[in-house]
C-alpha cells in the first residue's frame, strides 16, 4: 500500500488553505487509481455561512475534492510536483455528477479515482466520494496541466 501525507501532497498539489481539501492519500498506482482521504470538520470555513442551522459541505467543493484527487493521481504518475513550480492542473470538464447524500461536520470522505484514459495530454478521470462505506458523490472529470 502506497501512503501520502500531507506533507508530500503539498509538494504536488499548489493549492493552499483554505482550499486544499486533501488530507491523506492512502493508496495509489501510478497510471491507474488513488485513494485519498479528507476530513470534515465544523472549523471549516464555509460552515458558518452553508447553513448556520445545518451545516452542509457545498456540492462544488465536493466537485473540488475530485478534482485534487485526481490531479494528484496525475502528478504522483508523472512525478511532476507542482506545489513549488508554476504547473497548473485545469479543469476542461465534469459530466456525470450526482449528489446521493449531504457531507457534514465528522464526515470522513473517501475519494477513490481512476484513470479512464489519457489523449493529447488531457486525463479522463472516473470519481467517486464515499462517507462510512455509502456512496454520496461521483462524477467524470476531464483535465489538463500548464504551465503559467
Amino acid at each position: 500500500m502506497n501512503t501520502i501525507d500531507i506533507h508530500e501532497i503539498l509538494q504536488y498539489l499548489p493549492h493552499r488553505y483554505p482550499f486544499l481539501l486533501i488530507d491523506r492519500i492512502t493508496d495509489f498506482e501510478k497510471d491507474k487509481s488513488l485513494t485519498a482521504i479528507k476530513n470534515v470538520t465544523y472549523n471549516e470555513p464555509f460552515f458558518p455561512g452553508h447553513y448556520p442551522s445545518r451545516p452542509v459541505m457545498p456540492g462544488v467543493l465536493l466537485i473540488e475534492v475530485m478534482a485534487q484527487a485526481a490531479a494528484l493521481l496525475a502528478a504522483i504518475s508523472s512525478d511532476v510536483k507542482g506545489g513549488d513550480s508554476n504547473l497548473v492542473y485545469y479543469f476542461v470538464g465534469v459530466d456525470k455528477v450526482r449528489f446521493k447524500r449531504p457531507v457534514e461536520p465528522g464526515d470522513q470522505l473517501k475519494v477513490d479515482v481512476t484513470l479512464d484514459r489519457k489523449a493529447r495530454g488531457m486525463w479522463f478521470c472516473s470519481a467517486v466520494i464515499t462517507v462510512d462505506g455509502n456512496r454520496c458523490t461521483s462524477s467524470e472529470l476531464m483535465f489538463t496541466a500548464r504551465e503559467v
